[in-house]
């Protein structure tokens, strides 16, 4: 039986953005969460989700369709951020479920979107408490002298990158993979490099 305590929320969002300042008024803004749910005592991905989310003060510029594949229209049959924060709280345990991302980005993100549309961090406060920062790890646990993107730590790691960089469900994908890695090594916080008797194989649920 998997125990809630077991698993771990990876997070990659894409934002709007744009090749330069954003036009008067913009302001980054969630578009898309993508989520992946690892079991760590299991050592495998268990499924993977995708929230679109429509923003409020921007618009997806063609740069942003460019990187991310994402275009206003689609964006614009997303739902409000603060129902994305309410699913990720009620359907995926966000605000006691530990989560990780690459970097910083998506957690000050998520902190700065909450304060200016007044709701409620999601993930818990301090924003830091249940956050892990798994490019630093990744960075530690190779001896690396700096911080590499997720498609270069990918190849450092000898994976193969899935789907497109840039589109956050597949990044959620591939750096649940880079934690599993991390997990093998025994490397990720709180874990040791023997895997339980038993473990399933990495495997993966349909995609939601």
């Amino acid at each position: 039986m998997r125990h809630e305590s077991d698993l771990l929320n990876v997070i990659d969002v894409e934002a709007t953005c744009w090749d330069g300042q954003p036009p008067p008024g913009s302001v980054n803004e969630i578009i898309e969460v993508g989520l992946t749910v690892v079991d760590v005592r299991a050592r495998r991905r268990v499924s993977r989700h995708r929230l679109l989310v429509r923003p409020v003060r921007s618009a997806v510029s063609d740069f942003c369709t460019e990187l991310t594949g994402l275009t206003q229209a689609e964006v614009e049959r997303g739902v409000p951020f603060a129902e994305a924060c309410r699913v990720l709280v009620e359907e995926y345990g966000a605000g006691e479920r530990p989560w990780a991302s690459w970097g910083e980005y998506d957690r000050r993100q998520f902190a700065r979107q909450s304060r200016a549309d007044g709701v409620a961090y999601p993930f818990g406060y301090p924003t830091e408490r249940t956050h892990t920062n798994a490019k630093a790890v990744f960075t530690t646990a190779y001896g690396l002298p700096r911080k590499p993107g997720m498609d270069h730590a990918l190849r450092i790691a000898g994976l193969p990158l899935e789907g497109r960089h840039h589109r956050g469900e597949d990044d959620a994908w591939n750096i649940a993979a880079l934690v599993l890695d991390l997990l093998g090594r025994g490397a990720w916080p709180g874990t040791s490099s023997t895997a339980p008797e038993g473990a399933a194989p990495e495997g993966a649920a349909p995609a939601h």
